[in-house]
């Protein structure tokens, strides 16, 4: 596993503490990388006194404005949320999470996203995560601060980065690069816009046909050279169409 490949991104948080304990959660577990999202308060005194010394994780912190922003150059993305929703998602628990991102982060940029204290992720922010991250808590209680939902997940990184350190080292096999977080938005557009000209996708009635092809693309995780033949294709067909 290659820690310094994975960012944490936390989204919209209105508690500048739960910013300050999530540093220091991460800061416990070798983590770096923290992405915050229009975050209500921060810089904030309170998130340095919550961080208890993690300080250069909060002074190294990467403020963005959109969790797309947030996801620029990475390869693959979890959501970490407790809801249930209308449409299915690839789901993982957070061990084995962490298992698959041992694998993934030797080559790939990984983002482990949380969403806001009381709603969590909204769906449209969910559609950019390949896969939704389920921590299983007592299901009688199952709200989780973000702060601890974040100490969770990094103890579990932390644990499979050591499961990793003490194995054989084995020379890892080089892969095409899978899309970036950035590609695949561009390509969500790009597909959209294609369905709509071959009047395929109604836009004043889209029902869920974009969601579920954003959940398969990000299932089958297209590698870069793959999702460009795709576009290809695209385009293509657009030409033939105007043809």
């Amino acid at each position: 596993m290659n820690l310094s490949k994975v960012r944490m991104v936390l989204i919209a948080t209105s508690h500048a503490g739960n910013i300050g304990a999530a540093a220091r959660a991460m800061k416990n577990m070798g983590l770096e990388r923290l992405y915050l999202v229009a975050p209500r308060d921060f810089p904030s005194e309170e998130a340095l006194v919550r961080a208890s010394g993690a300080t250069d994780v909060l002074q190294q912190a990467v403020v963005c404005d959109s969790l797309a922003e947030a996801l620029q150059g990475v390869g693959v993305v979890y959501g970490s949320s407790a809801r249930q929703r209308t449409l299915a998602w690839p789901e993982v628990d957070v061990r084995g999470c962490a298992v698959q991102v041992s694998e993934v982060s030797l080559q790939d940029e990984v983002a482990i996203v949380f969403g806001r204290e009381r709603i969590g992720l909204t769906n449209e922010e969910l559609q950019l995560c390949h896969t939704l991250l389920h921590i299983p808590t007592n299901p009688d209680y199952s709200s989780l601060n973000v702060a601890s939902a974040v100490q969770v997940v990094a103890y579990e990184l932390r644990m499979a980065f050591l499961s990793s350190e003490s194995a054989p080292v084995v020379e890892p096999v080089v892969a095409d690069a899978l899309a970036r977080a950035e590609e695949m938005a561009h390509f969500y557009t790009h597909l959209e816009q294609t369905l709509v000209e071959l009047e395929f996708l109604d836009p004043k009635n889209p029902r869920q046909l974009m969601p579920r092809l954003q959940r398969f693309f990000h299932r089958s995780q297209p590698t870069q050279l793959e999702l460009g033949m795709l576009r290809g294709i695209l385009s293509a067909a657009l030409k033939k169409k105007k043809a």
